[in-house]
């Protein structure tokens, strides 16, 4: 995959040495519940849509608010040595989504299993869901946390997702980089078409990178 002219939509934070390590679990319908659910077929499946927050006493209008629709398209993930980057073709933005080794020594090159994905920040959608289906049957890990703008590297939980089965995320779920096991993978990603971020910096807020394990429970 070539990376050469991407924009990333994102300067990463980097500069520490500390690392949140999460908790890693099966992703089942038990374990995500509140949070998502797993998805077997992407072709019908419907993505949430919020609408738009009155900011007085006077309600939005019916059948207004929630206009916006759903995008979709191929969401590319590719590790670079021990550096990950995405590029999410639905929205058109590029990503530097974290490491396999502290930045400041991430090679070019990567000759061994890669551990732990270090991730710099994540974020929340507040205007609709997020559905992530590997197109070739590949496994995943995803670090996900419940609602809530006060959000700790403590709350994330890493979820092993097995490949042949997507993932959606409700909405203002937080959730961290997808993260492939393999040195690349493809996605169909399908989501509100507004697009809304609302992100968390580990590294400026907390002083660390959260570390999402790439291993099976």
């Amino acid at each position: 995959m070539d990376i050469a002219q991407w924009q990333f939509a994102y300067v990463p934070s980097t500069g520490v040495r500390q690392a949140h390590e999460t908790p890693v679990v099966l992703a089942t319908a038990a374990s995500l519940e509140g949070l998502g659910c797993l998805v077997d077929d992407p072709r019908n499946f419907l993505i949430e849509i919020v609408r738009w927050p009155a900011r007085g006493w006077r309600p939005i209008d019916p059948n207004s608010g929630d206009q916006g629709g759903i995008t979709e398209g191929l969401f590319e993930f590719c590790w670079k040595g021990e550096t990950l980057f995405a590029r999410n073709n639905a929205v058109g933005d590029s990503y530097l989504f974290g490491w396999s080794n502290w930045p400041e020594e991430a090679a070019s090159t990567c000759d061994r299993a890669r551990e732990r994905a270090l991730i710099w920040r994540a974020n929340y959608h507040p205007d609709g869901g997020q559905l992530f289906y590997p197109l070739h049957g590949q496994s995943f890990v995803i670090p996900l946390a419940p609602p809530g703008d006060d959000v700790t590297p403590e709350k994330f939980v890493t979820f092993w997702c097995e490949g042949g089965r997507g993932l959606y995320l409700h909405p203002n779920v937080w959730h961290g980089a997808v993260v492939p096991l393999d040195d690349e993978a493809e996605f169909l990603d399908r989501q509100g078409r507004v697009h809304a971020r609302v992100s968390v910096d580990f590294v400026k807020e907390f002083g660390c990178y959260l570390a999402a394990p790439m291993r099976r429970p």
